[in-house]
């Protein structure tokens, strides 16, 4: 599992925990997040060490939308995530994960 989603009763907000896949974070140094709810801006969303052992993350997103995102590992390769809700094509010739809330 890829993505943990908490929808909040209070507000229409769903708290998205994204998880890097086990075979990347064996392949890289460090993992950031980047999509659509941060304009691509990688930098500012690293994935941390969690206490099982996981790299992890998480973003409020307002309910009802859909979100494109990849993981960007040593700031260099842009990989998607294998237990993404739904996929779609970008302009660079590949597919970019999608969350759905």
């Amino acid at each position: 599992m890829s993505l943990d989603k908490r929808y909040l009763k209070s507000k229409p907000v769903c708290k998205v925990k994204f998880i890097a896949p086990e075979p990347l974070v064996e392949r890289s140094k460090k993992i950031f997040l980047a999509g659509e709810f941060n304009e691509w801006d990688y930098e500012n969303a690293p994935l941390r060490k969690q206490k099982d052992g996981t790299y992890a993350t998480t973003i409020d997103l307002e309910t009802g939308k859909e979100y494109e995102y990849r993981y960007v590992l040593d700031g260099e390769c842009w990989e998607n995530d294998y237990d993404a809700d739904k996929y779609v094509p970008n302009t660079c010739g590949a597919d970019n994960s999608v969350v759905v809330v």
